[in-house]
């Protein structure tokens, strides 16, 4: 009875994935629907994990989540409080919103530390570090690393994976922007569960390059910002096996592609700005990152360092 038991509880777990994936397969496939393509359908189309099959989780209780988890981890983490700084990266994350699909308010943070990576917490919380900023040479590369935030944000990526990670019974909610090693100990099937979660990350991942792009382009930026932003936030491969992150040259060659074949040609985008060299300046003449004691974090939030 026990094993009969056992069998029926593997086929609706089974039948949940089947479902999940069709829900994922509309902007994950090469094949996308013609709104996913359409530059002037912005704002006007649901994509990712709609609440349902694919997402059990509604646009409030996301947010509520998104806060939570914030506020956690922002306890364990030295933050730039620079109202210029702040006011700066709000203007230009609020730009890039309103051109976007996002269906959540985008907040965006400064993480006081030199090494170079960014996170996408649920209900639309950003966090860049200052290292990222400064390795950024203009303001479309800096508009390109928002977009792919609020692209995650619009793709409701986070509670997508927690969907699938309480399907699979495996604990924690998801951080977008992470990379932690993926362990190959434990039982055959935890390990298949891993990688089943690695699979659909990844196409997350190819699905904000594919949407931040779009929102770079409309909200009047040099869609080429974009290749050359993953280009300094991710000069080489993937290193670990199991990252998350698709390999770059899989990940340029997608955007060229989308560049070539839905993006029409702009007389006058944009790439760089005097503010922007004026707020790079102000960044340098902050004073550098103070050591922050490391405390316990009660969510899964470890980072992608991008180098």
């Amino acid at each position: 009875m026990k094993n009969g038991t056992t069998r029926s509880w593997c086929s609706i777990l089974q039948m949940a994935l089947v479902l999940v994936a069709l829900a994922h397969l509309a902007y994950s496939s090469d094949k996308k629907p013609q709104a996913y393509r359409d530059i002037n359908a912005i704002g006007h189309r649901e994509i990712g994990y709609p609440t349902g099959v694919g997402n059990w989780y509604s646009l409030d209780k996301e947010k509520e989540i998104g806060t939570q988890a914030s506020a956690t981890f922002e306890k364990s983490t030295s933050l730039l409080r620079d109202p210029l700084t702040e006011s700066y990266l709000d203007r230009l994350a609020q730009t890039i919103a309103r051109n976007s699909d996002a269906q959540l308010p985008i907040m965006i943070r400064v993480i006081d530390s030199e090494d170079c990576y960014a996170l996408t917490f649920a209900g639309g919380h950003l966090y860049i570090t200052r290292g990222l900023l400064l390795r950024l040479q203009n303001k479309g590369e800096l508009a390109a690393s928002i977009a792919r935030g609020v692209a995650h944000t619009a793709l409701r990526s986070a509670t997508g994976e927690a969907t699938r990670t309480r399907l699979l019974g495996i604990a924690g909610f998801p951080v977008i922007g992470q990379d932690p090693p993926l362990p190959v100990n434990g039982t055959d099937s935890a390990f298949a569960d891993k990688l089943v979660l690695l699979s659909y990350r990844r196409k997350d991942e190819l699905a904000a390059d594919y949407f931040g792009i779009q929102y770079l382009y409309k909200s009047g930026y040099a869609p080429e910002c974009f290749g050359s932003f993953v280009q300094k936030a991710w000069p080489s491969s993937a290193k670990a096996t199991f990252s998350p992150f698709p390999p770059l040259k899989t990940r340029l060659d997608a955007l060229q592609k989308e560049i070539n074949e839905i993006l029409p040609k702009q007389s006058s985008a944009i790439t760089d700005t005097e503010d922007f060299e004026a707020f790079r300046r102000h960044l340098l003449e902050l004073p550098l990152p103070k050591p922050f004691p490391k405390q316990p974090v009660l969510i899964h939030s470890g980072s992608q360092k991008l180098d």
